[in-house]
């Protein structure tokens, strides 16, 4: 059979991919874009933008696909086999584009194109290009050209690692526990634990780290004993704490060694420090700035935060008869005021969303709003419980026309990444090779708790509002109507703007009638109870000030960690003092949750964490829009939906963001709908 990753007609053959065909189909196509690149570097080849794409774009292009099946292949199926020939070839990819991005022949090439013959989506193209070969590196000479490729090396090795360790260091755990220890804990995670427990062979309930299993158990777990060992097992997970048999996973080596080589990489381009040197494709102008809005935003919301302490710890004297409440009760104390103070818990929730109700009503607001339609369709897939779907529009002869496509993996397993996140199978793109225009594909990929007992996936409120957050960005991805790959959907995009679509898509999760028709309880088929859903809005707020302060608590974190810490010391320092200036809950000082804080240190939010606040600003401010202009029937406005599918989820990345942001909303953002949307508007 020929190499599947060698196979660009269609979409990719996950199903036939495996370790071997890794090593080969990277060779061959990291050979056809280096000659690629030595084609269009020739002296007497013209700066013409189409002739450069048509030769090398094409080439890289093919490149990237292969390796992103690869790389996604790595982190929803990984096995011992696969992740070493993942290993075996990065250093290789890593080099090719390194070296691409600060090839000097290539910077001069696209500094000769012509800006007046390109159209606006290309002009945009262009200034992003030269920007990237400056950070690049492709002002470097000698022997800092030579360590600078050096460093992405390494950097994408490490990377790598911390996510290894991550990964590994959760799957390691195991706590085989009796039934009486399990009081408390709802049917549907003690059912998972017992069929896991069969399954390895042992008895009683397999308890792990991974967040289906262990969120319900810190949650609602009576004993606070099971609850003190999955806690230390989860916040010492790769690192030093963690004990001599999990040594093998600790982080704290790899965190030191990234910040140094991240430090040196600014320097080398003439920067300060990483955080500056981060901030210069983003929105923010400065670290300095970017300090001053996490500050100012924790100085707004710690009077709400200490109220949310101060009812916590009244409630548990009072109720639990807990006068010393430990870190580990937290999340038990946290659950039960909620029921207490609401009349409901998220497992009665629960019951109402099934995911395949969720989905439906997920894609009927879609459908509605942004006047597309969402099927069902075919494509070879990693594991049998993927689907595959097709996004459709009208088009003016009265057909339709297939608008993108995307593939949804929505259930934690073995040897999946943690978390959940959406990334590009391939672009939209008017491609300069065949003149067709190349339709857009996404990955979207959560980590739910499968169904038991034959019943589906019963999805927490928390997971439906992960589902439409990931969908938002696949939106961004999929909707976009700009014909240029390098800005279009969300290529080009200010990373602190990318989460402007995704945190916009939570909101309707709020809105009753968008919810009751995603609801039917698993068991009766009936519709989520007006009454519950008011019980729900009003706890929508519940610990808002707390949540803020702790985002904000890594958000500051990783801007000073990569403008103030030298890297030669502890990171934990810095930390307790992050902490000590914003957080009003402190954990005990053997945690180490930093060592699996993978966006900063192998997910490209490095000095960008505080992106997802600062995008909060911007989609509270853009649902605003709807919430104004909301019908009497209690749906969004059809007008709204157009104009927002316009101005931001069209243009992706072909325009500054603040530009699309003022398209639609005709000014520019405000902090005021954020702070109500968190109910964080009253004076304490």
């Amino acid at each position: 059979m020929s190499n599947p990753l060698l196979s660009f007609e269609g979409l990719p053959h996950f199903d036939q991919i495996g370790p071997e065909h890794v090593e080969s189909a990277i060779e061959q196509l990291l050979a056809e874009a280096n000659a690629a690149l030595e084609a269009v570097t020739a002296p007497d080849f013209a700066p013409i933008w189409t002739g450069i794409a048509v030769v090398l774009d094409v080439a890289t292009e093919r490149l990237s696909r292969a390796w992103g099946s690869v790389s996604h292949l790595n982190s929803v199926a990984d096995t011992p086999e696969l992740r070493a020939a993942y290993n075996a070839a990065l250093p290789k990819v890593t080099e090719f584009y390194t070296r691409l991005g600060a090839d000097e022949r290539l910077y001069a090439k696209y500094r000769a194109i012509n800006p007046e013959a390109l159209n606006s989506e290309q002009r945009q193209a262009l200034k992003n290009a030269l920007r990237n070969f400056v950070l690049g590196g492709a002002d470097l000479q000698g022997a800092d050209r030579e360590r600078f490729a050096a460093i992405a090396e390494r950097q994408a090795f490490l990377g790598q690692k911390f996510s290894e360790n991550a990964l590994d260091a959760t799957d390691a755990f195991a706590y085989y526990a009796t039934d009486a220890e399990l009081d408390g804990l709802p049917d549907d995670v003690r059912q998972t634990a017992r069929n896991a427990a069969q399954a390895d062979g042992k008895e009683g309930y397999k308890l792990t780290l991974k967040m289906p299993c262990y969120l319900p158990v810190m949650q609602f777990a009576s004993s606070s004993a099971l609850r003190q060992t999955l806690y230390r097992a989860y916040v010492t997970r790769a690192s030093d704490q963690a004990g001599t048999d999990l040594s093998q996973f600790d982080n704290t080596d790899i965190i030191n060694e990234l910040l140094a080589l991240r430090l040196e990489e600014a320097k080398l381009l003439g920067y300060p420090n990483f955080g500056t040197l981060s901030v210069v494709p983003k929105m923010a102008d400065s670290p300095e700035q970017v300090a001053t809005f996490l500050r100012d935003l924790a100085q707004r919301a710690r009077p709400f935060a200490e109220q949310d302490l101060a009812d916590l710890r009244s409630f548990a004297k009072e109720q639990l008869h807990l006068t010393e409440p430990q870190a580990w009760d937290w999340p038990f104390i946290s659950e039960k005021l909620k029921e207490a103070r609401y009349a409901f818990n998220e497992q009665e929730v629960k019951q109402y969303f099934p995911l395949p109700r969720v989905l439906a009503g997920l894609f009927n607001i879609v459908q509605t709003l942004f006047e597309v339609s969402i099927r069902e369709d075919h494509a070879p897939v990693w594991h049998e419980s993927v689907r595959f779907f097709r996004i459709e529009r009208a088009n003016a002869q009265g057909g339709s026309e297939l608008v993108g496509q995307f593939y949804l993996d929505p259930q934690a397993r073995n040897g999946k990444r943690g978390g959940a996140w959406m990334d590009d199978v391939r672009a939209r793109w008017l491609r300069p090779d065949t003149q067709q225009l190349q339709t857009p594909v996404a990955h979207l990929v959560c980590n739910f708790a499968s169904g038991v007992n034959g019943k589906p996936a019963l999805l927490t409120h928390d997971d439906v509002t992960t589902l439409f957050h990931e969908f938002g960005h696949g939106l961004h991805h999929l909707l976009t109507q700009v014909n240029e790959r390098d800005v279009s959907g969300i290529s080009g995009v200010e990373w602190d703007a990318v989460e402007l679509p995704s945190q916009f898509m939570e909101n309707f999760c709020w809105e009753w009638d968008v919810i009751k028709k995603m609801t039917a309880h698993v068991d009766t088929d009936a519709p989520l109870p007006r009454a519950l859903f008011d019980k729900m809005l009003a706890a929508k707020n519940f610990q808002s000030g707390m949540q803020t302060l702790r985002q904000i608590e890594f958000s500051l974190f990783d801007m000073l960690l990569h403008t103030s810490h030298d890297p030669a010391h502890d990171i934990m320092p810095l930390l307790q003092q992050v902490r000590q200036e914003v957080a009003v809950l402190l954990p005990p000082a053997w945690a180490r949750t930093a060592h699996t804080f993978s966006h900063i240190f192998a997910g490209g939010y490095a000095a960008g964490y505080y992106s997802y606040k600062w995008a909060e600003v911007l989609s509270s401010d853009a649902y605003a829009a709807f919430e104004e202009t909301m019908g009497a029937d209690g749906l969004p406005n059809i007008e709204t939906g157009q104009k927002y599918r316009q101005a931001i989820l069209e243009a992706g990345g072909s325009r500054p963001a603040i530009e699309s942001f003022k398209a639609f909303r005709g000014r520019e953002p405000t902090l005021d709908a954020l702070l109500r949307h968190q109910g964080m508007t009253q004076t304490a």
